[in-house]
């Protein structure tokens, strides 16, 4: 009877469920709780020497830790932020542009007007390649390792970034999890459907589907329906702040405030990241193995 019992449950655990596209509860679990993990159907895989060139997020913290190991130490702020001189260099490379920047009056740069240059400094920090001492930053010798190897690097900032880093802190949404929370399942909708542009509600809605919880406890807006509302939160977080960041996509959108938004996968995707379809609980059973 016991026997009987377990067989149902594992069978329970690795069936095929249509909200999380043909995964089972088992392989959401790891995508939720270990999505770069050995048990995970997201694999990373190393790109071409050129393709690195492609990825904003890892040149902008390369460029930010060539300076601090050129100079030794870089001296901070009284309030602990890059100086202008520095802010106004790295974000003059061009590996992200930002809107507010580029319409400013003001000359002057502070960290906290540029995101991109100030999520950089805060990534050097949080993922123990730079760090702060005496209100200076200098690199660490795990920094001086990693920086070394453009692949290393890489995996390990996108690790950081959607493990350590707070999403909702670039944002004016609110301090919640949509977007981050599920991540990788977000991966594999990109992997499976980012072949030709698609607008970015067809992926909120997949996500929230599979998500409907994190819904729950979201007020409602003054201006808007709370599943716009979300929508656009989890649009902003997913694509213009993580994928676009790190080179997973391209984004369509004409300059005009809240228009449509559509969403394709770079070359870059598919040569990095590779996403197993799901894995059938009659396999599971008899202990087979993906590659």
């Amino acid at each position: 009877m016991q026997n009987q019992y377990d067989n149902l449950m594992q069978e329970q655990n690795y069936r095929s469920i249509d909200d999380f596209e043909g995964y089972s509860p088992m392989e959401m679990h790891s995508l939720l709780y270990d999505a770069f993990g050995e048990d995970s159907p997201i694999q990373l895989q190393k790109l071409n020497a050129d393709d690195y060139a492609e990825i904003p997020i890892l040149n902008l913290v390369r460029y930010i830790t060539d300076l601090i190991a050129e100079a030794g130490e870089l001296k901070l702020t009284n309030r602990g932020f890059l100086p202008t001189r520095v802010v106004a260099e790295v974000y003059h490379q061009g590996f992200l542009r930002e809107g507010f920047v580029e319409y400013r009056r003001r000359k002057a740069l502070r960290e906290i007007d540029v995101k991109s240059v100030h999520l950089g400094r805060i990534l050097g920090e949080i993922s123990g390649i730079v760090k702060k001492r005496y209100n200076k930053l200098s690199m660490t010798k795990k920094g001086e390792k990693i920086t070394t190897d453009n692949f290393s690097l890489l995996k390990h900032l996108l690790k950081v970034y959607c493990t350590k880093f707070n999403w909702a802190y670039l944002d004016g949404f609110g301090d919640d999890r949509i977007g981050q929370v599920g991540f990788g399942f977000s991966l594999v909708l990109l992997s499976k459907y980012g072949d030709k542009k698609r607008i970015d509600t067809f992926y909120s809605e997949k996500y929230f589907k599979a998500f409907p919880k994190l819904i729950m406890y979201i007020r409602e807006p003054r201006y808007e329906t709370i599943e716009r509302h979300v929508s656009r939160c989890y649009s902003l977080r997913t694509f213009d702040r993580f994928m676009y960041y790190f080179g997973l996509i391209k984004i369509e959108q004409e300059k005009v405030f809240d228009s449509d938004k559509l969403i394709e996968k770079t070359k870059i995707f598919d040569r990095f990241i590779t996403c197993r379809p799901h894995f059938p609980w009659s396999y599971a059973m008899r202990g087979d193995v993906l590659n």
